[in-house]
């Protein structure tokens, strides 16, 4: 990823309501959320929801695809893992053993609940 990129992702999460918005596609992967479920569990006005959510497109975080009438969004977890990787790329100086905890936070996030109740 490079740093203008990187920006863009990072100025798409700048804002509370968009990151709100994210993190609640983020909970309903990988079957998405409508447009319009979205603007009301953030009880945010669909059509400035509508704006938002296209912010965080153009800044590849999110995907949109339409089913009859409503338009689903959904996390573009690829995108997720590249600003991960960008954030932490240069961690701990060639000291891996450092950044096991920063590693070990994720892990939870990542366990099929049958196997975890752990929850993110």
């Amino acid at each position: 990823m490079e740093s203008t990129d990187a920006m863009d992702v990072l100025v798409a999460l700048g804002q509370p309501t968009r990151l709100d918005a994210f993190r609640l596609i983020m909970r309903h992967e990988p079957e998405g959320l409508p447009a319009g479920e979205v603007a009301r569990l953030l009880e945010v006005p669909q059509n400035t929801m509508s704006t938002h959510l296209a912010v965080l497109s153009r800044a590849g975080l999110i995907s949109s695809e339409r089913h009859s009438r409503s338009i689903i969004y959904r996390a573009e977890l690829e995108r997720v893992r590249e600003i991960a990787s960008f954030l932490v790329s240069d961690c701990c100086g060639g000291r891996p053993e450092l950044c096991a905890p920063l590693v070990a936070e994720f892990s939870p996030c990542c366990v099929p609940e049958e196997a975890s109740n752990a929850c993110c």
